[in-house]
């Protein structure tokens, strides 16, 4: 079992734990007086109840989630779930390598976390590192054929927990109305397709 070592890199309490009971503190009361020069509506700061519902569902929806994928991805991945975001998307990518600044930036860790979770990934066989050539700066991620087998053992395991968890709740109406939602959602950032083409990469 390749553990996480304190890196941080799991994706239960240390990065997914938003407790909802933190998050209620800074949860203003709606009935409440408006902070001064606040006169009407369109000047409330805070959500409304029907929004904080919605986020606060939200949240616990996310966190439980991340915690069944980790939970599963520990007992039964042996790695954690972050480890294998790493070894996904290095299967996606041309030859099966990237450059630490990219990859970085697909899996949404910072560069010191991402090295120390390549380290790892090296010292059991399933990642390497090499120079970039026209960089000597710059190195590049390469999954290797080991990396690899382990990566499809491992996936059909990462689905299953996906699926049971968050889509076999719903029916097809539901889960096309789901995507509208995120869809919706994402297209209001001014880099949408740049994060959409990064989630796309970590299905």
């Amino acid at each position: 079992m390749v553990d996480g070592d304190g890196d941080g890199c799991g994706t239960g309490h240390g990065d997914a734990g938003i407790g909802i009971e933190l998050v209620s503190e800074f949860l203003p009361d709606p009935q409440g007086d408006l902070p001064p020069g606040c006169d009407t509506a369109l000047d409330d700061p805070w959500l409304t109840d029907q929004q904080q519902q919605v986020w606060r569902r939200y949240l616990a929806m996310w966190r439980m989630l991340n915690e069944r994928i980790e939970r599963d991805m520990q007992q039964d991945g042996g790695m954690p779930h972050a480890y294998y975001l790493i070894l996904a998307m290095l299967s996606e990518s041309p030859d099966r390598r990237l450059r630490m600044n990219r990859l970085a930036e697909i899996v949404g860790f910072s560069q010191s976390r991402l090295s120390h979770a390549v380290t790892r990934l090296e010292q059991v066989g399933w990642v390497q590192r090499e120079q970039a050539v026209a960089d000597k700066r710059g190195q590049i991620a390469v999954l290797t054929e080991a990396g690899h087998a382990r990566l499809v053992e491992v996936a059909p395991l990462h689905a299953e927990t996906v699926r049971s968890t968050m889509f076999d709740p719903l029916d097809e109406q539901q889960l096309a109305a789901f995507e509208s939602i995120c869809t919706t959602i994402l297209q209001a950032r001014p880099d949408c397709e740049a994060q959409l083409r990064d989630i796309d990469l970590q299905v």
